[in-house]
């Protein structure tokens, strides 16, 4: 009778074995995961550039004069929001440029405030 009465269920090398695959899985996968996370942040902050770069040029555009900063662009409604930095996580990090032209005030440009390399070696700031 204790023959029929074997109980079910997995042995601790079987759940090692397991464990192990399921280690080896993690560890291909997770680099890559990262990776595509960093590229993803890159993606999103060139985008945030070149809409903040087209509301300014927009702006000049409309009225002959540079936004006195990014705050202006909202309230003239060229942008609904400053966009949040993806590397920093923040809308205050952005850096604002001023005309080459000494004549001209405003924001001419503006860059990531993040420091750092990108993934192709060249560093966020210069964007």
């Amino acid at each position: 009778m204790s023959a029929n009465l074997r109980h079910k269920g997995f042995t601790l090398i079987e759940l090692l074995v397991v464990m192990a695959i399921v280690a080896t899985l993690l560890s291909l996968v997770a680099p890559r995961y990262f990776s595509s996370l960093d590229k993803a942040k890159e993606t999103v902050l060139r985008q945030d550039l070149s809409i903040m770069r087209q509301a300014i040029d927009q702006f000049y555009s409309d009225t002959g004069k540079y936004p006195i900063d990014l705050l202006e662009l909202v309230d003239k409604r060229y942008l609904r929001a400053i966009p949040i930095d993806p590397l920093t996580e923040s809308n205050q990090t952005w850096i604002e440029v001023p005309s080459p032209n000494m004549t001209e005030a405003g924001v001419y440009d503006v860059h990531s405030g993040y420091q750092g390399r990108a993934a192709d070696g060249s560093f966020y700031e210069e964007w």
